[in-house]
């Protein structure tokens, strides 16, 4: 790869996950504290999450992978996407801004494919050229969350900055996004059937009874992993923590670091037990939450921070990894988004629809909640599901051919 395309593909790798770090993080503390609005409230907000991941395969398959270059698409996706971002920092009341997000995760959600489809069409030797330039997605996610620390915009009840910073970096990448290399349709024109845009044909693989199992686990510890997008910030700085989104990007650092470990530890461990180590940290996070506080027990909050690189590389990359093996050169695109759609579409709605329900209802009248029982709910919900993936979980097709899952 030239050096040039290089560093394009990797500042709109940056670009795109500053963007999404820059409010994402801090919104529940923004919708709590700015928008005076209920935890079920916040729920809901972090719910546009799942619906624009459901949605985004219809955008994908019917727009960019047909009639469209993928660069052009990205580019207007992020223009409208900094104009709406930019709307939702100036409104006061959760029903103006709700109609704004909704709109904005529908349309932001679909270029989390598109950047990876930009860059893989660049690239000889996907497995050797893709980490490095998706690394700086990381980074920039991380940056974000510095940025927001360190101009104490939580402290000052500034979020709404966030919004505004996330619009102009948008707006950046949208022109930016022209300038990419091209990336035309791979099938041009014709009819697209349901099949092709949600990627049904990849339902084979749950004909084996190993990767239903794996399917449902995704499905259900991302119920729980909705308690910790949504609401970790508000636990924070409801605690007093400053700097609580700067905090917070040690978990990303910590992704980093043991993406770069996860080689030696799957030779060593293999699929069951990665899997299984990576939903026990969540487990162990709740836990560390539940009795953490800003003075004696320090130390278990940045803990359950740091854990996030178990957390994230352990089960979701391990899981990829797995779908990838298993699915065969045909349906490897296909598995990927069906298992993207169990976890940030189907686990993530469920656990953003009940999540708000139970923080509000652990509500203290004086103000504040009990965080204690909050957390050790997802904490019970992901022991339950941890403790029946290793009764039941056999990886029986670790060396058979992957073409066997969908024979």
């Amino acid at each position: 790869m030239k050096t040039r395309i290089r560093l394009q593909l990797s500042v709109m790798m940056f670009l795109e996950f500053f963007i999404w770090g820059a409010w994402f993080v801090t919104l529940g503390t923004f919708l709590l504290n700015n928008l005076k609005t209920s935890a079920t409230q916040v729920g809901v907000a972090f719910l546009t999450q799942s619906i624009g991941a459901i949605l985004a395969p219809f955008i994908i398959g019917l727009i960019a992978d047909r009639f469209f270059s993928a660069q052009y698409i990205l580019g207007i996706l992020h223009l409208i996407g900094a104009a709406l971002l930019w709307s939702a920092s100036s409104v006061t009341d959760f029903d103006s801004f709700y109609p704004l997000i909704l709109v904005y995760m529908i349309l932001y959600m679909p270029t989390l494919a598109l950047v990876n489809s930009v860059s893989f069409r660049q690239m000889q030797e996907p497995g050797k050229e893709f980490p490095p330039i998706r690394v700086l997605g990381t980074i920039g996610w991380i940056v974000a969350g510095f940025t927001i620390g360190w101009l104490n915009w939580e402290q000052n009840g500034s979020l709404d900055l966030t919004f505004k910073m996330a619009a102009i970096a948008s707006a950046v990448l949208g022109v930016f996004s022209f300038t990419l290399p091209a990336t035309p349709p791979v099938k041009k024109g014709g009819k697209a059937s349901l099949s092709d845009i949600l990627g049904l044909d990849a339902l084979g693989l749950l004909k084996n009874r190993s990767y239903l199992l794996f399917f449902l686990s995704s499905v259900a510890i991302c119920i729980p992993l909705a308690f910790y997008y949504n609401f970790t910030n508000p636990f924070l700085n409801e605690l007093g923590m400053s700097s609580a989104a700067a905090k917070q990007s040690f978990g990303q650092v910590s992704e980093l670091l043991f993406m770069l470990l996860m080689p030696a530890f799957f030779a060593r461990l293999g699929v069951k037990k990665m899997l299984a180590l990576g939903m026990f940290a969540w487990v162990l996070r709740y836990i560390l939450f539940a009795f953490g506080d800003t003075a004696g027990n320090y130390w278990m909050l940045i803990i359950g921070i740091v854990l996030h690189g178990i957390c994230y590389d352990f089960f979701f990359v391990t899981g990829q990894i797995y779908t990838d093996k298993l699915a065969g050169e045909r349906f490897k695109s296909a598995a990927q988004g069906l298992i993207t759609l169990a976890t940030y579409g189907v686990g993530m709605l469920i656990g953003s629809l009940i999540s708000g329900v139970i923080v509000d209802k652990w509500q203290l009248p004086a103000g504040g909640h009990n965080w204690q029982i909050i957390w050790l709910i997802p904490a019970a919900i992901a022991a339950v599901v941890v403790v029946l993936f290793l009764l039941l979980f056999q990886d029986k097709n670790k060396h058979q051919p992957a073409t066997a899952v969908n024979a």
